[in-house]
């Protein structure tokens, strides 16, 4: 959880929007599991394995925390290309190419080549038995160095890697769509977080059979969410098109319930929204990025989440906003939008409430009609926490996600049954 989403390197070094986060459902895990899943025995050895992000983290990127946090029968290690100056960066994490002339020009030469010899003998030195790459890109920056020294390779796509930059005109978009299937091809398995991204990867050229839908899932607190509300309506998330920002603050001008607003995150479109929120007169209050805790104590003293995604302009487009989940674990509800893998986390009526794409009219009613009724509201929170609790809790998809790892890397799990 964080107060704006990040931007992955795509295969041609470009960066872009990440969003992380599945639902579950029809469109769910094909590796069965449930919570009575045996976690594993303590006295067998954890088996590493590499998580890579080559910019090395983002302040929105907890759920690639949360992944290795959760892990139970593997023993994560942090690899990424440069070190980027946030809340999550942590002094053990192995960075392959320090903020210096050699270490840029390195950085550099793997954007270009998808090839580098410290990065594929740092790799060697942590011997790891898989690698685990969020983004499409970050595979494909990791994908020969694996493929050298026999690792096998997990790719996680979160959305942006195959909407907005595989979209793309000209020798750009055919340069990402390559470089695209050159890591599905090199890739052992490859994980998509909604049914859409899943659906995108296989257009892209992905193979079905190693295509898996997986959600990454959300911690779940014990209790909901208890304190006072402080805010009508929240924000959480970076201001650029696809967070369908400009439509909220349309939304909350045409609201006859006068909201009282938090927006949480940074973005190219911040100052802009900002301005004209107070040039309307709007009770909303802009707090930038926060980290985590900041932004898990506003979102429990919202009486509502509100998250109006759309498909930019651009083609940019979400896989599932986290912040969506992670709401609904504490019990708040969400308004939201009929895009990407969205309707499979929100049931319109029955977790939350689903307005088309890009309607600030649609926006606003649906706001102020969970405002206006404290039962319906109550409602919609407590039946989104229990779906999430139990198709999202991320220690049930951890389990998942392991047993997904030892059948990548040819472990037999079978004793520890």
């Amino acid at each position: 959880m964080s107060g704006a989403d990040s931007d992955p390197p795509g295969p041609d070094g470009p960066a872009g929007d990440s969003d992380p986060a599945g639902p579950g459902g029809p469109a769910g895990d094909s590796d069965p599991a449930g919570p009575g899943d045996a976690a594993g025995d303590d006295a067998e050895p954890r088996r590493r394995v590499v998580i890579w992000r080559s910019c090395l983290l983002p302040a929105s990127e907890t759920f690639v925390r949360n992944h290795g946090a959760a892990l139970v029968r593997w023993r994560p290690t942090y690899l990424g290309a440069v070190r980027v100056d946030s809340p999550l960066a942590l002094e053990s994490d192995t960075i392959a190419f320090p903020d210096t002339p050699a270490g840029r020009r390195g950085w550099l030469g793997l954007r270009l080549t998808g090839r580098s010899a410290r990065l594929r003998d740092l790799l060697a030195g942590l011997d790891p038995a898989l690698v685990h790459a969020h983004f499409g890109g970050d595979g494909r920056l990791i994908a020969a160095s694996a493929r050298r020294l026999g690792i096998p390779l997990v790719i996680t796509l979160h959305g942006l890697d195959v909407t907005r930059q595989a979209a793309a005109a000209g020798p750009r978009g055919l340069r990402h769509r390559r470089n695209l299937r050159a890591a599905f091809a090199r890739a052992s398995l490859i994980l998509a977080v909604s049914g859409h991204i899943r659906d995108r990867a296989v257009e892209l050229g992905a193979d079905p059979a190693k295509l898996r839908v997986h959600h990454t899932g959300v911690p779940v607190p014990a209790e909901p969410a208890t304190a006072a509300k402080r805010w009508d309506v929240a924000f959480v998330g970076r201001f650029v098109a696809k967070k369908g920002v400009d439509d909220l603050v349309a939304a909350l001008r045409r609201s006859t319930r006068g909201p009282r607003a938090v927006f949480i995150g940074a973005g190219p479109l911040y100052a802009l929204m900002r301005d004209r929120a107070a040039r309307w007169g709007l009770d909303v209050t802009f707090l930038g990025a926060q980290p985590p805790s900041v932004v898990a104590r506003h979102l429990a003293e919202a009486r509502i989440l509100v998250a109006p995604s759309k498909t930019a302009d651009d083609g940019d487009a979400e896989g599932l906003p986290t912040t969506i989940l992670e709401a609904a674990a504490l019990g708040v509800p969400v308004v939201s939008t009929y895009h990407s893998g969205i309707p499979e986390a929100v049931l319109d009526g029955e977790t939350g409430l689903l307005c088309p794409e890009a309607d600030p009219v649609a926006l606003a009613a649906a706001i102020d009609r969970l405002l206006a009724d404290d039962g319906l509201r109550e409602r919609l929170g407590r039946q989104a926490r229990r779906r999430v609790r139990e198709r999202f809790d991320i220690a049930v998809q951890t389990r998942r996600l392991e047993r997904l790892y030892a059948a990548t890397a040819k472990i037999d799990t079978t004793s520890a049954k």
